[in-house]
């Protein structure tokens, strides 16, 4: 049998091949372009003869025949990468970005098209888009099960160009505000600096998730500002009688104190399980439900008549709740979110050895004896004690702030009702 063209093809593809092979790219041109006499539009064929421009340096030729491959398989973004090869040698940064351009509609997650772009815009000091660019260079990189060898270097080099980029935008930033900023204390510039965090992606905004009722449109936010609870000032200059209160109780037998932490038998393992019925968590409780606790009443009428001398949030069958919280040494509570957002948690730490904290979505403060902030327990947060002393913090709850009073009557008359909307939303559940 006669040899058909497509031998006759395939031929010459083998011997141009065995040409590279031995570097000489001079005979793999020919070859090539006797496969192309053959196969004109073959995209094989096409990108074989522009990678043998390439080494020949032969640029135009290189961008021509990687051109016509793509044209002839218009779903290979592999082909719109090598015509940007092309055009980067021949230094048509322009074409280069349309050619990444048309790489990336094919394949938006195209690992080295993404990269050569973030290069692209670096090279031609396009420092937004460049960093836009390493962004997604570096989230491609840890979406990947392995890491190729030599990528290191380029994540390396990306992490830099962020830093820098970030550095220089910050200082761009600082003197186009420092007028707006003048005369401004934290509290006012906190939710400004808060979203520079995020566009320079130091931080995350972490959304409220209610367990159980959520009262929509209210605001999110990790700490609420002080400016809406103007008795936090009056409950402050009570730290020291309130300290006095629950010093004088832990001298006692301690018979109040009782684990925060107790879950229904048969309960699978979970975050809470190291702490279940555990006083490493321990609370001592003033209201509970709404109930108070006669006892602890007695014992602490400063206390009680610090809680009593503001509204908090009185919810039937479930608030106000208060309690002293008293954490043990080397107790950690895990990350979690709490019930509802019709309410807002106050803390008033009363004895804080050093090492100990508090986190509320992308904030971390410390507790400060005497100092009392309110905060969204809907938003992701934990605590931790790391020293070898007890931590103790008077915690309640009271209204968010956001609500007027007409939506504030409304609430209580939805848990008044008894409605068997509220059944899962169970007691235990609706503690601070």
């Amino acid at each position: 049998m006669g040899c058909t063209v497509e031998d006759a093809l395939r031929k010459l593809l083998d011997q141009a091949q065995a040409a590279k092979a031995r570097q000489d790219p001079v005979a793999a041109a020919s070859l090539l372009d006797q496969a192309l006499a053959m196969a004109p539009n073959d995209p094989l064929v096409l990108n074989s003869r522009g990678v043998t421009a390439l080494t020949l340096q032969d640029f135009a030729t290189a961008e021509t025949m990687f051109l016509r491959a793509a044209a002839a398989d218009p779903e290979e973004a592999s082909l719109w990468l090598n015509v940007a090869t092309a055009r980067r040698h021949r230094q048509d940064d322009d074409g280069e970005r349309k050619a990444l351009d048309e790489a990336l509609a094919l394949d938006q997650r195209n690992f080295m098209a993404l990269l050569r772009k973030a290069e692209l815009h670096e090279r031609r000091g396009e420092g937004p888009q460049a960093a836009l660019a390493w962004r997604g260079v570096i989230a491609l990189a840890q979406m990947a099960e392995s890491q190729p060898p030599g990528l290191q270097p380029v994540l390396d080099h990306a992490e830099r160009f962020l830093a820098d980029h970030a550095r220089e935008m910050e200082q761009r930033i600082a003197a186009e505000t420092a007028v707006s900023r003048a005369g401004l204390d934290a509290g006012e510039t906190r939710r400004f600096d808060a979203c520079l965090d995020v566009l320079m992606g130091r931080r995350r905004i972490y959304r409220n998730e209610c367990h159980g009722i959520e009262f929509p449109f209210l605001p999110a936010d990790e700490f609420f500002a002080r400016d809406h609870f103007p008795w936090l000032a009056d409950l402050e200059a009570r730290t020291d009688a309130i300290r006095d209160e629950l010093r004088a109780l832990l001298l006692g037998e301690g018979q109040m104190l009782r684990p925060y932490v107790t879950q229904r038998k048969g309960t699978p393992d979970n975050k809470w399980t190291p702490l279940d019925n555990s006083l490493d968590w321990g609370a001592i409780f003033l209201w509970e439900f709404g109930r108070p606790n006669a006892a602890i009443h007695a014992a602490c009428p400063q206390t009680v008549a610090a809680l009593e001398a503001f509204q908090r949030a009185d919810i039937p069958g479930r608030g106000p709740t208060a309690f002293f919280s008293l954490l043990k040494p080397r107790t950690r509570i895990p990350p979690h979110t709490g019930v509802t957002n019709i309410r807002s948690i106050v803390h008033l730490p009363l004895i804080v050895p050093a090492g100990c904290g508090f986190r509320v979505g992308g904030e971390t403060r410390e507790w400060r004896e005497g100092e009392a902030f309110v905060f969204d327990d809907t938003i992701e947060h934990e605590a931790w004690n790391d020293s070898d002393d007890l931590r103790a913090v008077l915690i309640f709850d009271v209204w968010n702030p956001w609500l007027t009073l007409a939506e504030r009557d409304l609430i209580r008359g939805l848990f008044a009702s008894g409605s068997a909307v509220l059944g899962a939303v169970g007691e235990e559940e609706f503690r601070p």
